[in-house]
């Protein structure tokens, strides 16, 4: 009886616990819709490997509140956190059906859910969003998404944070948006958003967090924001915003982020902002303000990043300003300041980042910035005097210095390269001279050097270490002299050496330096025969060889592997014998343009045409390299290539050297091509009927040869051509009609060509002549005109004239008529 009562107690008490403490592994339900979710991931990529994924853990066995990227309630052990960010084959980001979600809208538990930058496209399911009601975090950002927010998502009353940035999603929010009571931070930035900020923002009186920032709104910033009296970020930058900042702007105490740079807003500065005593980052750049710049910004004392450059403010140099705030970023680019550096800034002591560029600051360079411990530096674009004080790269922090387009002199601090963090060094265009300190290759993180546009000279440069040297190198523009710097760079991306004194041939180990992109070597004394090793730059891009003393044949090897070559300038040289037809082969100059860019750590180098500028996002910075220094020859002057479109321009140039054959038809093939000169050659033959496939080419100039035959008629299908000189050649017969050929009637053009005729040159063409029975039929036309004329007049007259006499008794009295002058229209 003891055991039986034994027994049941311990029934009892195992019922208990079954009954009370909770089962330690989650719902069946749930563990197989997230090995659904798996399986559909998997099946998207043609992959078993879920290690790619991290999601070796996700499997039928284990318990699925164990597994790598879920999170479950410690009490029912239902999923309520998913962490799938980033989830995309490691090299490989392939576009994922947004149907691939929907096992994960069956889990109805769930409170956080982060799907950001995983690849899904697609419209977002409204009914999916709906199983969520308890859901208070979503990060969607960074995808695929399109059409609109559903009206579901607005259901979800305990949602606290939204981030849908970086899709591509359109409508739908301004209808929607208001209902959500209890939204406590939204984020919509980067989308596709058309239309203006809704009024209802004003309905989410809870809401601490905003950011429609890179959206296409519009209209202005309305006033019912100034209902969130809560909020402590307002992000609306990079859209299309126009009129005022809401004057109350100042009623909103909680906040510490105003970020509205990017617009078209007008108007002055609200005064209330001084009343935001929570403030921290204030971004008005690049607006249309205007007015004077208040003194009493800097009286905020929580202030720590100003961003006020790029407006229309006026910055009174008259106003003594004494900060009570301590800034640690402080851009006032283009806010028209003159006269030296404003003195008040060495007051700043936690500065970190300056930017007074495209302003009129003159004196020399103030000795108290250079002991500052300033991170970045960016005072271009001004009319500084003097030489660089020393203690500047004594600098423990300095890492992007750009002093370009001043007026500095003197030599180069010997101690430039103590400044072991320096990642940017701009100093073109000022009057440097002397040579370049030997110290800059002790700079291990230097990723782009531009000395160019200076008077520095010298014929030893330093040499970089076998392991590091920078990835963009201007040294162009200069008085540099001796054998071309070969050691003097390891891996490069972009090397410019253009207008300088370096003389020699290039060196076989050229190879060793691992150029990806671009070699600009023109304007130099560069003799010796074209190298065939150039093939073994299989990633270049750009290369200019132009005006310098290559001599020999153009090897037909030399460009077999010159996949990626888009630029190829050998102008203004001397060398001999035929255009190797292997250039036809050019693939980079067969397709579509692209964009250039060197990813670094510091962020992406776009490159236009060279001259470098630093623009600042948030303390961040993108180092944009425009190339106006790569010029084409056309006309016996050198025309720089437009730097306002972000693609390459796609040239081949052999003018002014002394090739001689047939011109290649392969050269046909380069579809791409927006220029192609060989003016001033030798080349005889005909033109290539396959030149009527240069679908892109802008400028065509085949000049100064000595080539025969006709123009092809296909040119009239060469919809972009703007420029065809074709003069001083032996060129005859009709010059083709249609399309672009119809607005090429630039005589100079044609000149020199005693058979060519056509609209183009006024000179009408043979097979323009009328024949004799075309001429016939127009003698009988003029025989029979003058019969039809008098018979009508001589009829006309005489009845004209009894009729008006009758006219004239009938009404009474006699009227003498006033004469009538007819114009005569011939159509033709």
């Amino acid at each position: 009886m003891a055991k039986l009562l034994s027994m049941i107690k311990l029934l009892v008490r195992l019922s208990f616990i079954f009954l009370v403490v909770p089962c330690l592994c989650c719902p069946a339900y749930q563990k197989q819709s997230l090995l659904h979710f798996k399986s559909s991931l998997l099946n998207n990529y043609h992959t078993s490997n879920s290690s790619s994924f991290g999601l070796e853990s996700w499997d039928s066995i284990s318990d699925c509140c164990k597994w790598t990227r879920v999170v479950c309630s410690s009490y029912s052990r239902d999923i309520t956190a998913l962490h799938l960010g980033d989830l995309h084959m490691h090299g490989e980001y392939s576009p994922v059906d947004i149907r691939i979600l929907d096992p994960i809208f069956d889990i109805r538990s769930l409170r956080f859910l982060n799907i950001s930058h995983t690849g899904i496209e697609g419209e977002i399911s409204g009914e999916g969003l709906a199983n969520l009601t308890k859901l208070t975090y979503l990060d969607m950002s960074q995808n695929g998404l399109n059409g609109s927010i559903p009206a579901q998502l607005f259901q979800l009353r305990f949602l606290q944070s939204l981030d849908l940035s970086d899709n591509s999603l359109k409508d739908g929010l301004s209808r929607e948006i208001g209902k959500l009571e209890n939204l406590r931070s939204l984020k919509l930035d980067r989308n596709s958003i058309d239309g203006n900020i809704p009024v209802q923002i004003g309905n989410l009186t809870r809401l601490q967090k905003f950011s429609v920032s890179r959206n296409k709104l519009l209209g202005p910033i309305p006033d019912s924001i100034l209902n969130l009296k809560g909020l402590e970020k307002l992000d609306v930058s990079n859209n299309y915003l126009e009129m005022h900042i809401p004057n109350g702007i100042g009623t909103l105490f909680h906040i510490s982020i105003l970020e509205l740079s990017g617009n078209s807003i007008t108007g002055l500065i609200p005064p209330s902002i001084r009343n935001l005593s929570k403030l921290e980052t204030l971004q008005l750049e690049d607006n249309m303000l205007s007015g004077e710049i208040p003194s009493w910004l800097f009286d905020i004392e929580s202030l720590k990043n100003l961003y006020l450059g790029r407006n229309k403010f006026i910055w009174n140099n008259n106003v003594k300003i004494v900060p009570k705030c301590m800034l640690s970023q402080l851009s006032l680019k283009s806010c028209k300041i003159s006269a030296d550096l404003p003195e008040w800034i060495s007051t700043q002591k936690n500065l970190n980042l300056l930017e007074l560029s495209d302003n009129q600051l003159t004196g020399n360079f103030p000795l108290w910035i250079a002991e500052m411990e300033i991170e970045s530096l960016l005072l271009a674009r001004n009319k500084l005097t003097g030489s660089i004080p020393f203690p500047l790269f004594q600098s423990h922090n300095l890492s992007v210095l750009d002093l370009s387009r001043n007026n500095f002199s003197g030599e180069l601090p010997q101690n430039i390269g103590h400044a072991l963090k320096m990642t940017v060094l701009m100093l073109s265009r000022n009057n440097f001279s002397g040579s370049i300190p030997k110290s800059i290759v002790d700079i291990p993180s230097l990723i782009l050097l531009d000395l160019s546009r200076n008077r520095l000279s010298g014929n030893t440069l330093p040499v970089f270490g076998p392991y590091w040297s920078p990835a963009y190198v201007d040294l162009s523009s200069n008085e540099l002299s001796g054998d071309i710097p070969v050691s003097y760079f390891s891996r490069i991306s972009i090397l410019a050496l253009g207008k300088n004194k370096f003389s020699g041939s290039l060196p076989r180990n050229l190879t060793n330096v691992q150029i990806t992109e671009y070699l600009d070597l023109h304007d130099n004394n560069i003799t010796g025969y074209f190298p065939d090793f150039i093939s073994q730059f299989s990633n270049l891009q750009v290369l200019s060889l132009r005006n310098n003393s290559l001599h020999g044949s153009l090897p037909s090897n030399s460009f077999y592997n010159g996949r990626s070559l888009q630029i190829l300038d050998l102008s203004s040289n001397n060398l001999v014998g035929s255009i190797p037809s292997e250039l036809g082969n050019l693939s980079g100059m067969s397709g579509i343009d692209e964009v250039y860019s060197v990813s670094d750590s510091i962020g992406e180098i776009e490159l236009n045409w060279i001259e470098a500028t630093v623009s600042l996002f948030s303390g961040m910075y993108t180092i944009e390299i425009e190339m106006n220094d790569l010029t084409v020859n056309w006309k016996n002057a050198m025309q720089g290539l437009s730097s306002h479109n972000r693609r390459i321009y796609t040239l081949l140039d052999l003018s002014n050297n002394k090739f001689s054959g047939d011109v290649p038809d392969s050269l046909g093939n380069l579809k791409g091509l927006k220029l192609l000169n060989l003016s001033y050659n030798k080349l005889s033959g005909y033109i290539p009927q396959s030149f009527g496939d240069l679908q892109s080419i802008e400028t065509l100039d085949l000049s100064n040869n000595n080539i025969s035959g006709t123009i092809p008629q296909s040119f009239s299908k060469l919809k972009q051509l703007s420029v065809l000189d074709v003069s001083n050649n032996k060129l005859s017969g009709k010059i083709p009609r249609g399309g672009q050929m119809d607005t090429i009637n630039d005589l100079s053009y044609f000149a020199n060509n005693s058979g060519l005729c056509g609209m183009q040159i006024k000179v009408k063409c043979s097979e323009d002549e009328p024949t004799p029975d075309d001429v016939q039929e127009e003698d009988d036309d003029v025989e029979q005109e003058p019969w039809f004329l008098w018979t009508g007049a001589w009829i006309g007259f005489p009845l004209g004239f009894i009729s008006s006499v009758l006219t004239a008794f009938l009404s009474g009295y006699f009227v003498i008529p006033t004469p009538k002058y007819h114009s005569i229209h011939y159509r033709h």
